[in-house]
């Protein structure tokens, strides 16, 4: 398997990665856990060492998917895990909206490190833009992360961004690579 060092990092994965939402979110009902694990299991055999996920993917339960079936694995294999969602404030299944607040951000950090199973989080951004909140206090939260050691990468964009919004550095609050899209 081919490999690749992500952004201008030493993050380094296969040029082939899974994402593992559809294991238990989006695509009709939730595979059977048992054979989920071994599908990314195979993966890793195959070559496969960078693996996707996301807090609202089930919600929460494909993280926990993900974390049982890398957990064997850690020091092998790169997690990338994403933030940006509210819950739904009566606590049901969907989400409410966008929030990437810095102390949601935090939250959502602290709750995919237990579901992970991982004492750090590999690389972790942000879902989707909050136009509520500056990039800057993003990119400030994910620092602050890193700094904590509850973050190994920084934040360097986000996942399906609208290319209408301006691109402009974050700024001092965040890393020096850090771009907004």
């Amino acid at each position: 398997m081919q490999k690749r060092k992500l952004g201008n990092s030493n993050l380094e994965v296969s040029a082939l990665g899974l994402g593992c939402m559809g294991m238990s979110f989006g695509y009709g009902p939730a595979g059977d856990k048992k054979d989920m694990i071994s599908v990314i299991r195979a993966a890793i055999e195959r070559g496969v060492t960078f693996f996707d996920t996301a807090e609202v993917y089930g919600p929460f339960t494909n993280e926990e998917l993900v974390g049982e079936a890398l957990a064997p694995f850690r020091g092998q294999v790169v997690i990338a895990t994403k933030f940006g969602f509210a819950p739904d404030p009566n606590g049901g299944p969907r989400w409410s909206g966008l929030d990437s607040r810095p102390e949601h951000i935090k939250q959502v950090a602290e709750a995919s490190l237990k579901r992970l199973k991982v004492e750090a989080i590999d690389l972790f951004y942000q879902h989707r833009v909050d136009p509520n909140v500056p990039i800057e206090d993003v990119a400030g939260a994910v620092k602050d992360l890193i700094r904590e050691g509850k973050a190994l990468r920084p934040f360097r964009g986000g996942s399906a961004n609208d290319p209408s919004r301006p691109r402009r550095p974050a700024g001092d609050r965040g890393s020096e690579r850090i771009l907004a899209i």
